[in-house]
């Protein structure tokens, strides 16, 4: 049964590869916009080539691809050619949205850049991705999610005072970087669709992740707050305890923000009722973590979840990523969902996160193949089969099945 989509009739051009542009779009086709891939011949997206050394998907595909890169098609094309130039031009009349992360100016050097689609297309909605903006003193750096969590202070808010500083377990740069792109073009089109106006946004890895440190940055530019690490381990450096993740006797657990005395008296441990200040809580931070810890250690998981939740405090179990598919709550919301891929048979995969009464996101497409609908996409812009094969005999185009 076909299901109305909330971004049917929106089409995307996406030059995007890796992970940042590619997941903005991905979450775009989610939604039920018609996204064309804009791949290198032959090889495609770089994230093609890279697997995470994993060998579990029939040595075919790349999970770091097929995560991002689903419901869109797959033109393969080389773009530095001028007849492919002049097809692309062809696309941009009709497309709605461009989207590209190349270095600032590549997409300029190439002829593809904002100004000049704008005159092909002035509703056009171009959205960019990178590192640090299209100008300044680190514009020609490569941006990279592990850098930019370096240089923007992530990496220094967590883990142990003692600890060197700590990168994220994973991509959390790039991944807000997308979302800021999917506001962005939301935004845009609504625009658009209200005065006739394209526009051009811009998105880096830098601005994106230091909007999600607004409240430490709002702390530190206007307040006078002694700021560092602690060095146990409660999980926010502007935090008192007990805000933290305990070691109990098979595990552990994270207790946030509670009631102290309640705490105290599910502990059953008195005497820690010398710490219920809250500037205590703070300036001895790590002598109560510790205090807390030598409690939590002495019995289970399971014993301090069942206590604790009884007393509505907020506590959950700490678990491993290779676990979370079991998790009761994710079986439930259907989290972890699966399709079909001609290739490597059936792909387990996160399902679209968000909930809409009226439109609801959906996984129609498998990821593609390189250049998968080349042949499909040029027929339905009018390109004559003579071309196509020639172009194909030529090498600037290619497909793959």
């Amino acid at each position: 049964m076909n299901q109305k989509k909330a971004l049917e009739g929106i089409r995307i051009l996406d030059f995007s590869q890796l992970l940042a542009g590619p997941f903005a779009t991905m979450l775009l086709g989610d939604l039920g916009a018609e996204v064309i891939k804009v791949e290198r011949v032959n090889t495609g997206d770089i994230y093609r080539g890279m697997t995470f050394f994993a060998k579990n998907i029939k040595d075919k595909q790349s999970p770091l691809f097929m995560a991002w890169n689903r419901n869109k098609r797959s033109i393969a094309m080389d773009i530095r050619n001028e007849e492919i130039k002049k097809l692309i031009y062809e696309m941009v009349k009709s497309a709605d949205v461009v989207v590209e992360n190349f270095r600032p100016g590549v997409m300029d050097r190439l002829g593809y850049g904002y100004e000049t689609l704008k005159q092909i297309n002035p509703r056009i909605v171009y959205a960019s991705n990178s590192g640090y903006g299209s100008s300044g003193p680190y514009v020609k750096r490569p941006g990279q999610d592990m850098l930019i969590q370096g240089m923007v202070g992530l990496t220094t808010m967590t883990g142990r005072k003692d600890q060197p500083p700590h990168p994220l377990g994973t991509t959390l740069p790039d991944a807000l970087s997308s979302f800021h792109l999917v506001y962005g073009i939301l935004a845009a089109l609504i625009y658009c669709q209200k005065t006739g106006e394209g526009q051009h946004i811009e998105v880096d890895l830098m601005r994106s992740t230091m909007a999600l440190e607004s409240q430490a940055l709002m702390t530190l530019l206007n307040m006078d707050v002694n700021y560092e690490r602690p060095a146990s381990g409660i999980g926010h450096p502007f935090q008192a305890a007990p805000f933290g993740i305990y070691e109990c006797s098979d595990g552990y657990i994270s207790i946030a923000m509670c009631p102290f005395e309640v705490l105290v008296d599910v502990l059953n441990e008195p005497e820690l009722l010398k710490y219920n200040n809250p500037e205590i809580c703070y300036d001895k931070r790590d002598e109560v973590f510790f205090s807390i810890e030598a409690v939590t250690k002495t019995k289970s998981v399971d014993y301090w979840l069942e206590h604790m939740l009884a007393r509505d405090l907020w506590v959950a179990k700490v678990e491993d990523i290779t676990e979370l598919e079991n998790n009761p709550q994710v079986q439930h919301m259907h989290a972890i969902t699966e399709y079909e891929h001609g290739q490597v048979g059936t792909v387990r995969c996160v399902a679209p996160s968000i909930t809409m009464s009226e439109t609801p996101a959906a996984i129609e497409m498998a990821p593609p193949l390189v250049g998968e609908h080349t042949r499909e996409i040029l027929k339905e812009f009018q390109v004559d089969q003579a071309t196509i094969d020639r172009l194909f005999e030529e090498g600037i185009i290619s497909e793959e099945h």
